[in-house]
């Protein structure tokens, strides 16, 4: 599926719709991110079957199909994206971990906010992990489940959390 979409840009930076041949670099940010970032927070075995090397090129390529991916380049560089799916959930968003702390995943998220509510989109929704639920929190989104989700053999918690696209508040959805 193909979403329209505008490109911004700043001091040596663009936030663009991802192109096919984005994928490499893609995986590249979220294999590190996990592999080096939420490692902390899981186990070996849950980190294994999260960000399995190497990655399963076709099935990213059907995830990221489904969504409107935009990526954050610096340089030339790929150091972040996020997968917005139609209805407003936040499938993904992960930043290279040497590019941490600089706004980027703020960015991302505001920009994936920015295209929902073009598409009359009311509210985002993640399901964040251990690891994100912080970054998520303080941009707005508030706690509405906690999980416990299966992939790949092993059980992971998740948060499923909320945020008002217009306001900008979380709010439970219950």
């Amino acid at each position: 599926m193909q979403w329209q979409g505008s490109e911004v840009q700043g001091g040596g930076w663009t936030i663009r719709e991802f192109e096919d041949e984005d994928l490499n670099a893609v995986l590249r940010v979220f294999q590190d991110a996990v592999r080096k970032v939420a490692a902390r927070d899981y186990i070996p075995e849950q980190v294994e079957a999260w960000a399995p090397d190497p990655p399963d090129q076709p099935s990213w390529c059907r995830r990221l199909a489904r969504c409107a991916v935009f990526v954050y380049v610096v340089q030339g560089q790929v150091v972040g994206f996020i997968a917005m799916e139609a209805n407003g959930h936040v499938d993904m968003l992960f930043v290279d971990p040497g590019h941490l702390r600089r706004g980027i995943g703020t960015a991302l998220l505001d920009h994936a906010r920015a295209w929902a509510l073009e598409r009359g989109v009311r509210r985002l929704t993640t399901d964040a992990s251990i690891t994100a639920r912080p970054f998520f929190e303080h941009a707005g989104f508030r706690l509405v489940e906690h999980r416990i989700v299966p992939l790949r053999g092993m059980m992971f918690r998740n948060f499923h959390m909320a945020l008002d696209c217009r306001s900008g508040l979380g709010f439970d959805l219950a």
